[in-house]
């Protein structure tokens, strides 16, 4: 019996984790976007400084969010199977 090879045993492990790593950054909006966002929000509370933070976090939550409902959602046979 042959031995499998250590390189084709781990190749569909590594391609998933790079189909996930391509999944998640399409979810996840770009910091030059959030930052955009949380400007728009520190001028909707009228330029009141000290709340960045939770700025940033809104804006990030926002766009996150804007992109997960922007997708169409998998079909079952868009789904890998394991």
């Amino acid at each position: 019996m042959k031995p499998k090879s250590v390189t084709s045993s781990r190749q569909p492990a590594q391609q998933r984790a790079a189909e996930s790593e391509k999944d998640r950054k399409q979810n996840t909006p770009s910091p030059e976007a959030i930052r955009q966002r949380a400007y728009e929000i520190l001028v909707e509370r009228g330029g009141l400084h000290g709340q960045n933070l939770d700025d940033w976090l809104r804006a990030e939550r926002e766009l996150e969010e804007k992109l997960r409902t922007e997708q169409p959602a998998a079909k079952i046979s868009d789904i890998p199977a394991l």
